[in-house]
């Protein structure tokens, strides 16, 4: 008898026991954006995937970004179907555009208000697109340090410095911009790279080309994405 009873009280207390909480989703991190989260330059781990092994070590990184592209090329790339599956799945995105198409009216010797304007459409554009996919998907857009080389490899053509200065802060502005518009996280990077005054040397986070980071540069993005998402 007392047999049954420790059987019957082992089931009870069986059938009362909590459930295993549900495993959390994977966390998933989509970037969109040049050659800089792309790590070109680098030959190391870029931003967009240290930033996910920050946020989870188990997190799936689809870095989407690609050399060379411009806010109507990061716009063009939202519009295919795997990067639209992505943004669907997508636990945080990261945008980071704009510097090819700035850069290019500087090497110019154009003005830089046409180009700086269409990256605002084309950023603004690409983060309605991201609402619409994941309506509440926490979104970092990614401002930057100089739109052209920078540091040593600048060399010192004082104009030259000044008008890089003037046109990456113009970048930047409609970026920022861009992200208030949208609800994102703006994620400057300029006291990253030049510290609080924006006038330091930037050279130990570049890779010899000047005009992209190097692993330490990379490692200084993906911790201050986390500092201001987080």
């Amino acid at each position: 008898m007392r047999a049954v009873v420790a059987v019957l009280g082992a089931l009870l207390l069986g059938g009362c026991a909590t459930p295993p909480p549900a495993s959390a989703p994977p966390v998933t991190v989509v970037t969109f954006g040049d050659s800089v989260p792309a790590g070109t330059a680098c030959h190391c781990t870029p931003f967009p995937d240290l930033y996910a092994r920050m946020v989870s070590p188990a997190a799936d990184s689809v870095n989407l970004s690609e050399a060379g592209a411009t806010s109507a090329d990061v716009r063009r790339t939202l519009s295919g179907a795997h990067a639209r599956d992505a943004v669907r799945r997508a636990t945080v995105v990261l945008v980071m555009a704009g510097a090819n198409d700035v850069a290019a009216a500087l090497d110019d010797d154009d003005p830089y208000a046409a180009p700086v304007a269409e990256v605002g459409r084309n950023v603004t554009a690409v983060l309605r697109s991201v609402h619409d996919l994941r309506p509440g998907v926490p979104v970092l857009v990614f401002g930057y340090w100089n739109v052209v080389e920078d540091g040593v490899a600048a060399g010192n053509d004082a104009s030259r410095r000044a008008a890089a200065v003037a046109a990456t802060a113009a970048c930047d502005q409609a970026l920022r911009e861009a992200a208030a518009a949208a609800g994102a996280t703006y994620v400057d990077t300029l006291p990253v790279f030049k510290g609080g005054t924006g006038t330091g040397d930037p050279t130990s986070l570049l890779a010899a080309d000047g005009d992209h980071p190097n692993a330490a540069g990379h490692e200084a993005i993906a911790s201050a994405a986390y500092a201001a998402a987080h």
